[in-house]
This record gives structure tokens, C-alpha cells and sequence, in this order.
């Protein structure tokens, strides 16, 4: 046989023999991932409600029920204080019937914009402890051991130890509400403007080791994080002894994992290598609208779980 001829017909046998393994590889895969349809997750993701809407149709009670069917055990509901308090009440009789958490939801008015708890005045603080007062009631009746609370703005008119002197006296006082009911408050640093005070995991371990209690800790939104400063799984074990809650989205986008650049496979391993037992909050849109999308978010999910 000439070389060339030799050469030729070895090129043949190597393609099709590694598209025979990428066959191969791709219908392991998907075999994996249908033969998990419906069981519980390696890691506890937290969907929301409208993520499954298009199949459960509008009413939260049917969703969460379908959430269950899929394979999720918790949910998220950003705005449970803003539900009537019989609607609280029947999520979270529904949740303890079907063996499912209640994940965060945010502190009525527990620091914001336009009343940021660095700038240390009486009237703010008021405001927030109310919010927390409030949220140990809401809890109750939907059976919630973690909410959101975020600090607000810079008060770009202090200095930045006085404003950070100001956060930790405002939640120290916050946290003296919710450790008798045994809540955390986790503290959620943001990407969404340059003015927010608190942008950086590290910056939100000193404030926790501060206030030195069970009920403040890290709410470690990797999506945020990944915008403020990177370098995920590193960061998250220099602050793991503060961090509680999880929550994902990818980047660029804000939609489920395998849409952008972080490596969520590699992330979520890293948690169930850690023994993370918290929720996971799905806290990000989807790329696709309708079933489609449903199935998408779905299928996603199980990749990125099948570590």
C-alpha cells in the first residue's frame, strides 16, 4: 500500500471511530439524564414561581406541587411578604406536606436606596427593624429559616469605616429580633449599581465576623459575584464559614446555568464536595419562553447536577 493511500484510509478509521465515541458519549448523557427525570437533585435548587407556569398553569400552589414532580425540593419566593397571610399560610402547609423548604424571601423594606442603613440614622434603622419584626411573622406561616436583607447605599457624606460601623450596629439589632425564632438574615452583596454599600464577599464576612451571630450570614449570589469579582470557588471557601444561602444565575444574561461562562458543573461540585446542605435559588430568568423553555430550564439543571 502506498503511504499516501495508508495515510488516507487511517484519517477514515480515527473520525469515525471518535464520532462513534462522541455518539456514544452524547446517548450515555442523555441516558443519564432521562433516567433522572423526576428524582431529587444532588443539590437542593430553589425555582420560583413562573418558572414552571406555562405546564402548572398561574395558581403557586399547582406550580410548587409540579416543581415536586420534577424533582425539586425547595422554592424561592422573593415576595412572600407581599401575599395575603392566608396565601403564607397555604404554601407553607403545602411545603411541610410534600417534605419541601421555603428558601429566602427579601425583608420588607430591610434596607434599600432610600433607607440605607450606612448612613446610621435613627429613622432607617426603624424602618429595617420593623421589616425584620414583620418577617419573623411572615416566616411562621410559611415556615422560612433564611431572609434577604440588603444594607441599601453608600452615604457617600461618611466615611467608609463609620458607614461600615452603621451596617454592623443596624444588623446586630436586627439579628437580636430573629435568633429567638431561629431565622437567619443573610446578607446579599449586589452587581446592579456602584452604589449599592455592600458589592463584595469579602467586605460581607467582615460585616458578619462583626456581628458575630448565628442569624447574620452570607447570601453568596454567584451571578453577582461572578460580575463583582470572580474567581467563585475561591472565594467562596475563604468565606465559607460565613456563607448559608446560595443562589445562581449565569453570566452574561442572568439565565440558567449552561448559557453563559461560569462552569456550574464544576461550582456545584465543589458545594456537594463542601457537604453543602442549603438551597441553591434558581434567582435568574430563562433563555427560552413557554415549555420549551420549561424543559430547557429543566434539562440545564440536570446537566450541571450530574457531577
Amino acid at each position: 500500500m502506498k503511504r499516501s493511500d495508508f495515510l488516507k484510509n487511517s484519517s477514515l478509521l480515527v473520525g469515525a471511530s471518535l464520532m462513534t465515541n462522541s455518539l456514544t458519549a452524547s446517548e450515555k448523557t442523555s441516558a443519564t439524564l432521562e433516567s433522572a427525570a423526576g428524582q431529587p437533585f444532588k443539590l437542593d435548587y430553589a425555582p420560583h414561581q413562573g418558572m414552571f407556569s406555562s405546564s402548572a398553569g398561574k395558581n403557586f400552589l399547582d406550580e410548587i406541587k409540579y416543581m415536586h414532580d420534577l424533582g425539586f425540593r425547595s422554592i424561592e419566593d422573593n415576595g412572600m411578604p407581599g401575599r395575603s397571610v392566608d396565601e403564607q399560610k397555604k404554601i407553607g402547609d403545602l411545603l411541610a406536606q410534600l417534605g419541601m423548604r421555603m428558601g429566602v424571601f427579601v425583608v420588607p423594606k430591610g434596607g434599600n436606596g432610600a433607607n440605607s442603613l450606612a448612613a446610621g440614622k435613627q429613622d432607617f434603622v426603624d424602618i429595617f427593624l420593623k421589616g425584620c419584626r414583620d418577617s419573623v411573622e411572615i416566616a411562621k406561616r410559611c415556615h422560612a429559616k433564611w431572609v434577604t436583607v440588603v444594607p441599601g447605599d453608600y452615604a457617600r457624606n461618611l466615611p467608609i469605616g463609620i458607614q461600615t460601623a452603621n451596617v454592623i450596629e443596624g444588623l446586630r439589632r436586627g439579628a437580636e429580633i430573629f435568633e429567638p425564632h431561629g431565622i437567619t438574615m443573610v446578607l446579599e452583596p449586589l452587581s446592579d449599581t456602584p452604589d449599592l454599600f455592600l458589592r463584595f464577599s469579602d467586605q460581607t464576612y467582615e460585616i458578619c465576623k462583626a456581628v458575630n451571630s448565628p442569624s447574620c450570614k452570607i447570601l453568596f449570589d454567584a451571578y453577582h459575584q461572578q460580575k463583582n469579582e470572580g474567581n467563585l470557588i475561591h472565594n467562596m471557601n475563604l468565606c465559607w464559614s460565613e456563607i448559608a444561602y446560595i443562589q445562581v444565575g449565569d453570566n452574561p444574561g442572568r439565565k440558567e446555568p449552561t448559557t453563559g461562562e461560569v462552569n456550574y458543573k464544576n461550582v456545584f461540585k465543589w458545594l456537594h464536595s463542601k457537604g453543602y446542605k442549603g438551597v441553591v435559588g434558581m434567582e435568574h430568568g430563562m433563555s427560552k419562553s413557554g415549555k420549551e423553555g420549561e424543559n430547557a430550564l429543566v434539562q440545564a439543571y440536570r446537566e450541571v447536577d450530574s457531577f
